[in-house]
């Protein structure tokens, strides 16, 4: 592990490099046939896979969430983003319900438990990263902000503005898109990183963008079952 352990406190400090991110040519919005084809095809080849949701953010008290209302999903060099429009995803139960192909993901939640009771997908085979970087008596869930800092050397930019911004509305900005691909995006390139630091000891900085290899490492369930990174300890979701 790199002698530097960042916080949100420290990271808010610093003056790192940005994190260039995923671009939009980059980023597939899937709304015909033939691009939910592709991505099945594409994503089921993958070992694991990048994964997140976005919902239409609640601000009343009581008020109950109807999402998800998009779900992404990335390979290593390609965003899929499916709007939710109530009607049945075969082909995203299809791969989330896939036990050969890692879901990775950072502060999931209740994501597992609000794809089975409003779409019937029962995830199979998620990891949430967030929760495996955490180590003991470490407050909170590992965000990307801080795993960007620490694995890459860069600084990972989230408007929150975008973050709360209307995701049940299906015409999507480009900033809307960006900030979707790279949620799921990062999170397999922070798992990327992972398994090498565990595997060789070497991690990545801002100077290698990926990993010299893209391969299993190991079993679903080895990695599933893979040891936690010891982090700063004030490191939440973010």
């Amino acid at each position: 592990m790199a002698d530097v352990v960042w916080s949100r406190r420290t990271l808010a400090a610093s003056e790192l490099p940005p994190y260039p991110g995923i671009t939009l040519d980059q980023v597939t919005l899937v709304l015909e046939d033939r691009q939910a084809e592709e991505a099945l095809a594409d994503l089921l080849a993958c070992d694991a896979i990048g994964f997140d949701t976005e919902s239409k953010p609640t601000f009343l008290k009581g008020e109950v969430s109807t999402g998800p209302h998009l779900v992404q999903l990335a390979t290593d060099s390609r965003a899929y983003l499916f709007p939710i429009t109530g009607k049945d995803s075969p082909v995203l139960k299809a791969i989330l319900e896939s036990p050969r192909v890692l879901k990775i993901g950072l502060g999931l939640g209740n994501d597992r438990t609000v794809l089975k009771s409003r779409m019937d997908i029962e995830v199979q085979a998620l990891l949430d990263l967030g929760e495996k970087l955490r180590g003991q008596g470490h407050r909170g869930t590992v965000g990307a902000k801080v795993a960007v800092a620490h694995f890459f050397g860069q600084k990972l930019q989230k408007s929150k503005h975008i973050g709360t911004s209307n995701w049940s509305n299906p015409r999507f900005s480009d900033a809307q898109l960006l900030y979707a691909a790279n949620d799921a995006h990062v999170a397999l390139r922070l798992y990327r990183a992972w398994v090498l630091a565990l595997a060789t000891g070497v991690e990545p900085g801002p100077d290698r963008e990926k990993p010299p290899y893209n391969s299993p490492h190991g079993s679903v369930a080895e990695r599933l079952n893979a040891p936690v990174l010891k982090t700063g300890g004030d490191a939440s979701h973010s």
